[in-house]
């Protein structure tokens, strides 16, 4: 039987490329929150959150903390959804 070494292998990607927009609309529906729902609780009108959604317009330090308390995350997680630390394998 051979032994299996980590150097034997790709690491995995951990994630994928992925808007602002997008993470917001995923975050959103993971809640189960229609945009309706959102811009109530969020008092962001439903057209701006759908302009988000789209990337048609920036979601912006502000509203990115309003939207993170709705949908209970950090605010990077909407803002950088697509930041990935540099893993060392040490």
């Amino acid at each position: 039987m051979s032994v299996i070494k980590k150097k034997d292998f790709e690491s995995p990607k951990t994630s994928q490329d992925i808007t602002p927009g997008r993470m917001l609309k995923e975050l959103r529906e993971l809640r189960e929150l229609t945009q309706q729902d959102l811009a109530a609780q969020t008092r962001i009108s439903q057209s701006n959150i759908s302009a988000m959604e789209n990337n048609v317009s920036q979601i912006g330090r502000d509203r990115a903390i309003k939207l993170a308390r709705v949908l209970k995350v950090h605010p990077a997680v909407i803002l950088f959804p697509d930041f990935e630390i540099p893993r060392s394998d040490a």
